[in-house]
């Protein structure tokens, strides 16, 4: 990879991404991979040292957005049979490459996926390291543990084995062995898929015992690994809290009872809003039933109460928008999470851009070292046009980034849209989109 020429942006408006209000009129300079100076000091650098300078006056200068629920590999998928029996694993790798241009053009300069098909993340990571692909800085985990209930997969996930982004794993043994094993094939985190849909019964239940919860959290501890998990509901929550989870997944309609585990457990929360809200807001654009908006609206309503509670007590919230599916396609929402934690849960938006990118470092593991505008911090710099610290949803319009720098390298923001051509047999072919009835050829007889 080429070394990056030192920049200087002068003129803007900093928010440096920490709770800080906006600094205006301030200085930052990138050298190499690092922010060596934000200020005045910044400028006095430059004197007499050849620079690449970016004029940001009237415009927000911003760390790079940091995505922590990203399934980079499934490549806006419809449906779970199209996501587990209609892909090819080099073709997904190919196609995934390719989206991770879409997430910088929307100025994501990290991101985490907690769980890939085919067990691609760790080497989709390393080639993005190693300048093979370019793309995001990237934390990942290998495949989500579920038990035979299969997650939100049903019956679509075999009794044993794997299958897309899930390995079944059905006793402490082989979830101790699989944990091991993906820590060996290069797992930043392991993904515990908790709660899972059961036929006749409303919403998600936890699909794992305390004792199954509490051995992968020792073992991936023990290597030095933190343990995220999938949890729709408020027992599901405490449980994975109280037994070691680093990371709980939506924490839907959580109660005081699992936010005290929470709080006790020193975990984070991430409550992933985006993909209930765009379905709740924009559902019917995309012929989603209104049954489906008002239950994902009240998912939203319930959880954003405790999820305001826990952000008063303490409690760290990253920024998700699961993006990879239709209706959080790559690119489109990646700061949707943002509104929504200020609308519904009550963040400023100073604070909301903390959780989209200071306490995104969580789930990158590089704490300390991106998410703010910082010297020694890495150079993953936004300018905007337009001050997200009185309206985020300016950082939704990816029209409004005027550079994007990754790296300290700057992305070419005007280059055109990634697009592709269908590619025969990856999507579902039905026969028709309803059942021909004769009622329907001879109505009334």
């Amino acid at each position: 990879m080429p070394e990056p020429t030192p920049i200087l942006i002068t003129g803007g408006t900093v928010i440096d991404g920490t709770g800080a209000p906006p600094r205006p009129d301030t200085a930052v300079r990138l050298e190499g991979d690092r922010i060596v100076a934000v200020g005045p000091e910044a400028a006095a650098l430059a004197e007499g040292v050849e620079a690449t300078v970016i004029d940001a006056t009237g415009y927000t200068v911003m760390p790079g957005l940091i995505d922590a629920h990203v399934h980079c590999t499934f490549d806006d998928v419809q449906s779970n049979d199209e996501l587990f029996f209609h892909r090819d694993h080099t073709l997904a790798a190919l196609i995934a490459a390719r989206n991770l241009q879409k997430l910088l053009l929307a100025g994501v300069t990290g991101f985490c996926d907690p769980d890939t098909l085919f067990s691609m993340g760790p080497s989709l990571r390393d080639a993005v390291d190693a300048g093979v692909v370019e793309g995001p800085r990237m934390a990942t985990g290998v495949q989500a543990l579920v038990t035979a209930v299969g997650g939100t997969a049903g019956r679509l996930i075999p009794d044993t084995g794997v299958v897309g982004y899930a390995q079944v794993v059905s006793t402490v043994d082989e979830m101790i062995q699989t944990t091991r094993r993906h820590i060996k094939h290069g797992a930043d985190w392991i993904k515990i898929h908790a709660t899972g849909s059961i036929p006749r019964h409303q919403g998600e239940l936890l699909a794992w015992k305390p004792e199954e919860l509490r051995a992968v959290c020792e073992t991936a501890h023990e290597l030095e690994t933190p343990v995220m998990a999938h949890a729709r509901s408020a027992g599901s929550t405490q449980a994975c809290a109280e037994a070691g989870v680093d990371l709980v997944l939506h924490a839907s309609f959580m109660d005081d009872a699992a936010l005290e585990a929470v709080i006790d457990a020193g975990a984070a929360l991430m409550p992933t809003f985006t993909f209930l809200a765009n379905l709740a807001d924009y559902g019917h654009l995309v012929g989603a039933g209104a049954g489906m908006q008002d239950v994902f609206r009240g998912e939203i309503e319930a959880t954003a109460k405790m999820m305001a509670k826990a952000h008063e007590a303490g409690v760290k919230l990253l920024c998700g928008s699961e993006s990879g599916f239709a209706l959080t396609p790559y690119g489109h929402w990646h700061a949707r999470e943002m509104e929504v934690l200020v609308e519904s849960v009550g963040l400023s938006p100073i604070e909301a851009i903390s959780c989209a990118t200071a306490n995104g470092a969580t789930a990158l593991r590089m704490e300390g070292e991106v998410g703010t505008l910082m010297p020694g911090m890495a150079a993953d710099v936004l300018v905007v046009d337009g001050d997200p610290s009185t309206d985020v949803t300016v950082l939704g319009d990816r029209t409004n980034l005027r550079h994007v720098i990754s790296r300290g390298l700057p992305v070419d923001v005007t280059r055109p849209w990634p697009t592709r051509r269908p590619i025969p047999g990856e999507k579902v072919a039905n026969w028709a989109a309803q059942i021909l009835t004769s009622d329907l050829v001879w109505p009334g007889v």
